[in-house]
């Protein structure tokens, strides 16, 4: 409708080696993609010709390319290395070729060592479709007994370790190694696993790092590239946490809303924002989602709009998009008033999906199968117009 500004509706892409093809998003309604040179190494640069034939291929497509996800942040700059700087300095140099190429808003994360954790990648629903999952119980059985991190049992109460005890007992072999497969999953992209010995030995390089001192370790990363970003017209919008809270002892410092006025105030320039993934935020029950979107309105460059449902005991699995916790019409009918007054489309993408009909079939990237996150992008669709069509009522 003229005059209105709706939200910019893309999918996320691995890549040439992605069993989703362009064709199939384009299909599914979407103006572009959300995609990373993945097959470079974390910390390389990433150059103006590698930037250029991916966004090409977009583009002979029929589709375009503004946001990465993601440009990956090395561990060094995590931990505070001596030799963080020459990694900020090739991440400052793949932002001014991003931006030379037409990218517009850069996605990262801060998450120490694991990008995103889940302890079932394929839970089955009652209609036969399958989602991702994360069982605390599940995971405390990984920690305790087939990670076998160091003192990891003092994290744990004393219920806790007897009920994993009980149930590493009772699981036969097949169902501890995927467990142990899950949850050693590594970068979104890359089939590739982390093996027990680079965890435990990851682990050891946290080892005295709080959740103040990686938080502090951000705020000198954002310092430096945040400057870089703005003058080239970009912006950067860090992921929150999966999941929204510590795992293996690691300190989480993007879960609440206190975190990101903390990142706000660190480094106040407006090309500092957010990917809110109400996912993610919408894992913990203490995160007000709409009065979130309200209080950093302005700091919001990227949308994940999916849904979880919350049991007991801090499990929770990915629920249909307008079917969990999250409050998913309240949601957009926010964004569409942040929208309006910004006179700004914000991109989004329907994140994860349940693994359906002929999906089924097929091997695809956790949560990322082609058809269930059609249809959450039809719902989301449908519930924006709806949006759209009250507001000139």
């Amino acid at each position: 409708m003229p005059g209105q500004y709706f939200m910019n509706q893309t999918m996320r892409w691995y890549g040439p080696a992605d069993v989703v093809s362009l064709a199939d998003i384009r299909q599914a309604g979407c103006s572009g993609v959300v995609t990373a040179l993945h097959q470079i190494p974390v910390g390389e640069i990433w150059s103006r010709a590698a930037i250029k034939e991916r966004k090409s291929i977009i583009e002979a497509a029929g589709m375009t390319w503004k946001v990465v996800e993601s440009l990956p942040v090395h561990e060094d700059i995590k931990k505070g290395k001596p030799q963080r700087d020459l990694w900020i300095k090739n991440y400052a140099e793949s932002l001014v070729n991003l931006a030379a190429e037409g990218i517009e808003v850069v996605t990262y994360n801060f998450m120490p060592l694991l990008d995103w954790l889940r302890t079932n990648v394929a839970y089955e629903l009652p209609d036969g479709s399958k989602a991702l999952y994360f069982d605390r119980l599940a995971f405390v059985v990984f920690d305790l007994f087939l990670l076998q991190r160091p003192g990891a049992e003092k994290e744990y109460t004393s219920a806790e370790i007897a009920a994993a005890q009980k149930q590493f007992n009772s699981n036969d072999a097949e169902t501890n190694a995927t467990l142990f497969r899950n949850c050693m999953m590594g970068l979104p992209g890359s089939k590739i696993s982390f093996t027990r010995q680079q965890v435990l030995e990851a682990l050891q390089g946290y080892a005295g790092i709080s959740a103040k001192q990686l938080k502090e370790n951000l705020f000198y990363f954002l310092g430096q590239v945040v400057p870089v970003a703005a003058a080239h017209g970009l912006k950067l919008a860090i992921h929150p946490d999966d999941p929204p809270f510590s795992v293996l002892g690691l300190p989480r410092i993007m879960s609440t809303a206190a975190d990101v006025t903390d990142l706000v105030n660190a480094v106040p320039d407006h090309a500092n924002g957010l990917c809110f993934c109400t996912g993610s935020f919408g894992a913990r029950k203490d995160n007000k989602l709409v009065e979130m979107l309200q209080a950093f309105a302005d700091r919001v460059h990227f949308l994940h709009l999916r849904n979880t449902n919350m049991e007991m005991n801090g499990n929770f699995y990915e629920a249909d998009h307008l079917a969990g916790d999250a409050d998913m019409y309240s949601i957009v009918a926010t964004v569409w008033e942040i929208m309006q007054r910004r006179q700004y489309s914000i991109p989004m993408r329907p994140d994860h999906g349940h693994q359906m009909l002929d999906d089924l079939k097929k091997e695809t990237f956790p949560g990322y199968s082609a058809i269930g996150r059609l249809k959450g992008l039809a719902e989301i669709r449908g519930v924006e117009y709806a949006v759209s069509r009250f507001s000139q009522a």
